[in-house]
């Protein structure tokens, strides 16, 4: 839904030695609610995205 995607970096150990890791969005299974077809439908949304759908769909 957003287009998150994942990010790379560094795993720092205890002795500052870098290794490649991978961060992932925070992705979420949320059943919504679309008000157009009073249906319910399930998404994989990013975390970040939940507050963004609800004032959405608070306004439409």
């Amino acid at each position: 839904m957003t287009g998150k995607k994942r990010s790379v970096g560094n795993k720092r150990s205890h002795s500052l030695r870098a290794t490649r890791r991978v961060f992932g969005a925070n992705i979420q299974k949320k059943r919504v609610y679309d008000p157009k077809t009073g249906t319910y439908k399930k998404m994989r949304v990013a975390a970040s995205y939940l507050r963004t759908l609800a004032k959405q769909l608070q306004e439409g």
